[in-house]
């Protein structure tokens, strides 16, 4: 009696291994197959095969990006240059709301690329929040305006102004991007990109992008051409630095490398907000 108790807990000991066994590996089959399941599906978020031609590009509907360099109040006898590339504080913080009000959600640089790119949606009022030259009242006023109306801008930094007076120190730049705006390069002392040759390429587009890394703990891949000038010489040197998309300002892309002639409009202080948003449609041809 006692042996035939010993072989039949045997046996069930045998059984319950087996089916754990069993158990294991259909477990491991399905887990197996979730993770297939789960690779597909980051696979066809990030599959980066299908990329839109050219004519695809160009035919698609321009995104309206804005340009600002001062945000400060006007002073009497300043030139009308200086008026045009400058708004007061009361003026941007209308224009933000209008644009608020309007419906318009800001993007960023990345988000446009996706577009452009890979076809990827954008919302269905876009328009993206740009600032030149490092500034420190587009840190102090810009960037807290924006974040009242829900904005994220894109700061193109000229890297020699960093921690000088009246621009931006390196904690304040590390904190716009801490916040989710963009950081991006604006090169390192804003001389004109076509007249750049031999060491120029690396002085103005490689090493203040890592500066900006640096400070940031984020990759700076979108590039805005001082005074908005360019050439076909800087693509493949922009290229070459690891720069995805550049930035113009009122001239028209260029048909052959529209990634790095994106257009942008300079917001200038003698326009009224509606009249902002006016020049604004017209200028990227929105309905």
């Amino acid at each position: 009696m006692k042996n035939i108790f010993l072989f039949l807990f045997a046996c069930s000991l045998f059984t319950i291994g087996c089916q754990s066994t069993g158990n294991d590996q259909s477990k491991k089959k399905s887990d197996s197959t979730s993770v297939t399941k789960s690779d597909d599906t980051i696979n066809k978020m990030t599959d980066t095969s299908k990329v839109a031609t050219l004519a695809e590009m160009l035919a698609k509907a321009q995104v309206p990006v804005l340009c600002y360099h001062h945000i400060r109040e006007p002073k009497p006898g300043q030139s009308e240059t200086f008026k045009s590339y400058s708004v007061s504080p009361s003026q941007f913080a209308d224009q933000m709301k209008a644009l608020k009000d309007s419906g318009y959600e800001s993007i960023l640089p990345n988000q446009l690329y996706d577009y452009l790119v890979y076809n990827r949606p954008l919302p269905p009022k876009p328009v993206m929040l740009t600032f030149d030259d490092t500034d420190e009242e587009q840190f102090t006023i810009g960037a807290k305006e924006m974040e009242k109306n829900g904005f994220k801008g894109v700061f193109f930094i000229m890297t020699i102004s960093i921690n000088r007076p009246r621009y931006m120190s390196k904690e304040q730049i590390k904190e716009l991007a801490d916040k989710g705006n963009a950081v991006e390069s604006h090169t390192w002392d804003h001389h004109m990109v076509t007249k750049y040759q031999g060491e120029d390429w690396n002085t103005q587009f490689v090493k203040p992008r890592k500066t900006i890394e640096d400070i940031t703990g984020k990759t700076a891949l979108y590039f805005a051409y001082p005074f908005g000038l360019w050439n076909q010489a800087a693509i493949p040197e922009l290229k070459k630095a690891g720069f995805k998309m550049a930035f113009i300002l009122s001239t028209k892309r260029d048909s052959t490398e529209p990634l790095y002639t994106i257009r942008r409009m300079i917001v200038p202080g003698q326009w009224s907000t509606t009249g902002m948003i006016k020049a604004m449609k017209q200028t990227f041809k929105l309905q």
